[in-house]
């Protein structure tokens, strides 16, 4: 076998390694061996609400480790080919056994991302709040501009975007939002969006055009369904309304209707004034609540609840997961990964895709997080 080869042998099987290990191959199988032989069951069907639950779980569980077995059984079948080829001398086999590898590990990199979305949670529509750190209208701007990436890119993947409660600035921007993102794989998607965002450059606020560094922070959890139990004590939680502020009109503005529900044991808060009526704002609350403790103890399984969390408390230096630098050049960059775009303006009018496909890669290959530079 040509070097060449042997290296790109060596790739995918290592990609198909990772794989296996993302999937918590073993457990897979067991898994779906005990769905199997649920679906032979006469009396699952008795509550076909859970039926339907299970068999959507056995059918991404069986297309998973199908997929993974064929890229193992492709790559097997065409090394033996290869083999064979160099034996009898017949170099026509041996290159279409080649283009066939190389084929392959592109439709394994294909195949990749969409492999990674099929977590618990990952095809649900999905919340997504932004709050301004500390520096007043700047960061207030950069706020907004966040909020303006964020619906761009989901009006480049054809979802549907509703802002739920927003907090206007001072004098300029955002002083938080909360939009419900819906489309098929939202959550997935912008899971690994969740973190501490900087942004560098000339402030158009500055009198005297100084350098500015400006942090806002992203949340990001799923939309949950009636399915997903989630148990809240009325007495673990404390329920305020206050007058919603923003785009709505007069009556909007001048109505207690919007609704904020803190939920005491861990601190979350979520927020809703999207409605006129304050009972439906409150139902809302109550819906985002529970989604935001199901991501919690989603993040808990995965074992990064203390990064998360860390990453919540402190919106400023050192929690950044991306800075985007504007000014004395152009660049954005992400602190996980590496991934760098020269275009800062195409990033921030939501060409996000790269970035996002890039943590969701690195979730499976366990890697170190890129260390946190000082960019000026």
């Amino acid at each position: 076998m040509r070097t060449e080869t042997a290296t790109l042998v060596d790739e995918i099987r290592q990609a198909i390694s990772l794989l296996r290990r993302y999937f918590d191959w073993d457990e897979a199988v067991k898994r779906l061996e005990y769905l199997n032989a649920r679906a032979e069951d006469g009396k699952l069907w008795d509550n076909p609400q859970e039926a339907q639950k299970l068999m959507r779980e056995r059918q991404t569980l069986e297309e998973n480790i199908n997929t993974v077995n064929g890229f193992s059984q492709a790559l097997d079948d065409n090394i033996e080919l290869i083999a064979l080829g160099e034996e009898e001398g017949d170099e026509q086999i041996v290159e279409e056994a080649e283009a066939a590898i190389r084929s392959l590990r592109g439709e394994i990199a294909s195949r990749q991302v969409e492999l990674l979305l099929s977590g618990e949670a990952d095809a649900n529509d999905t919340y997504l709040e932004i709050h301004a750190g500390a520096g007043g209208t700047e960061s207030q701007d950069w706020a907004q501009m966040l909020l303006r990436m964020y619906t761009r890119w989901a009006e480049r993947r054809k979802m549907k975007v509703e802002v739920l409660e927003i907090h206007d600035g001072d004098e300029a921007g955002i002083k938080s939002a909360t939009i419900l993102i819906k489309g098929h794989n939202a959550y997935g998607w912008l899971k690994t969006e969740s973190g501490v965002h900087r942004l560098v450059r000339i402030s158009p606020f500055d009198s005297n055009a100084r350098r500015h560094t400006s942090f806002a922070s992203v949340w990001v959890y799923p939309v949950i369904d009636d399915s997903i139990e989630i148990e809240i004590p009325e007495s673990d939680v404390r329920i305020d309304t206050y007058r919603s502020s923003g785009a709505g009109g007069q009556h909007v503005n001048t109505t207690d209707s919007a609704v904020r529900i803190t939920h005491l044991p861990t601190g979350i808060a979520v927020s809703c004034q999207q409605e006129r009526s304050q009972h439906k704002n409150r139902a809302k609350a109550w819906e985002m609540l529970r989604a935001r403790l199901y991501e919690l103890e989603l993040k808990r399984r995965e074992e990064e609840a203390n990064a998360t969390e860390a990453a919540k408390s402190d919106i400023g230096w050192g929690h950044q997961i991306r800075s985007y630098v504007l000014q004395p050049y152009q660049m954005v960059k992400d602190l996980r990964t590496g991934v760098e775009s020269p275009s800062p303006q195409d990033v921030l009018d939501g060409d996000l895709d790269e970035f996002m496909k890039a943590s969701l890669s690195q979730r499976i290959s366990g890697g170190a997080a890129a260390p946190v530079e000082d960019i000026e």
